[in-house]
């Protein structure tokens, strides 16, 4: 059985996306990394980080972004089912830019894949996510925020990246039927630097709109969290090959750790007072399952 991996980047270094350490993630269970690296910035090191990893089971497309695509981020489902479509394996993990393994999870998904690959009412696997917020102390989970979701899919069978590329659906318009299994992903989405986390915000903001900006050319206008101290703190351990960017974390002093307030007013829906009635509902009294919540995928029992 062989297991293909693929991805899809731009601009990585300038929006500060941990690109190599998701690669490395997955190395050592992959036969082949597919990365459709689209054209970024003069100054994009994306390629140059890709190529600093020294393995041959890495293939790089590059890619022009057309810009047709950028409205509600299509782009971004386009480039993913781009690098899906050059997978040789029967079975291929996704993993966006800011999304990491754990070495501790690696053997599950390899004898996850191994045990369903001939077992062809299982389209895919799906994996539980670990979303850190503001430091790589504090996670955010709240309720709308996704759970869980398609991490590996069969390949051969018309499957494709679905809206913006969270998740995958097959032929003509259909969900994936998936088994869940004991694996996780870590996900450094909100971890930046302010500047650079305001940046990121802006420049997807743009390509939601149609437009594409260089980073070079927008002002930088920092990012406000919100206040940590009342999210849960991160009880495990980070993916190793996160330890080096983890030493990086130089923006304590930019973080507010008090607590939120009853009512606090806030853009981001983990502070809302609806949505942290409703998380602590889930979590409390529905065994931490989504009330009313939107599932991309069919579970299947095996």
């Amino acid at each position: 059985m062989l297991l293909s991996a693929f991805t899809f980047a731009r601009n990585t270094d300038k929006l500060y996306f941990p690109i190599k350490e998701a690669i490395c993630s997955v190395l050592p269970i992959a036969d082949e990394v597919i990365v459709a690296l689209g054209e970024g910035d003069a100054d994009d090191k994306t390629e140059a980080i890709i190529n600093s990893i020294g393995d041959p089971k890495i293939k790089v497309f590059k890619r022009t972004w057309d810009p047709a695509l950028f409205a509600n981020s299509e782009i971004f489902a386009h480039e993913t089912t781009f690098a899906l479509n050059q997978c040789k394996a029967t079975w291929c993990i996704y993993l966006q830019a800011d999304e990491v393994l754990h070495e501790d999870d690696l053997n599950a998904i390899a004898e996850a894949c191994k045990k369903y690959e001939h077992d062809l009412a299982v389209d895919g696997l799906l994996f539980s996510y670990v979303h850190f917020w503001g430091d790589y102390e504090h996670l955010v989970e709240t309720h709308g925020l996704h759970r869980n979701e398609i991490r590996v899919v069969r390949n051969g069978i018309g499957v494709y990246s679905y809206k913006d590329a969270l998740s995958f659906r097959k032929g003509n318009n259909e969900k994936l039927k998936v088994v869940k299994i004991p694996a996780r992903i870590f996900h450094y989405g909100y971890m930046r630097p302010p500047e650079l986390m305001g940046a990121k915000s802006k420049v997807h903001h743009a390509l939601h709109q149609g437009k594409d900006l260089s980073v070079n050319e927008i002002e930088k206008p920092g990012f406000d969290w919100g206040p940590l101290g009342g999210l849960e703190k991160f009880k495990g351990t980070h993916p190793k090959v996160m330890a080096d960017w983890i030493n990086k974390f130089n923006w304590a002093t930019s973080l507010n750790y008090n607590k939120p307030r009853l009512y606090e007013r806030s853009p981001h829906r983990h502070l809302q007072p609806k949505y942290r009635l409703l998380t602590w509902l889930e979590k409390n009294l529905n065994n931490n399952r989504e009330i009313f919540g939107f599932k991309n995928y069919k579970l299947v029992k095996r």
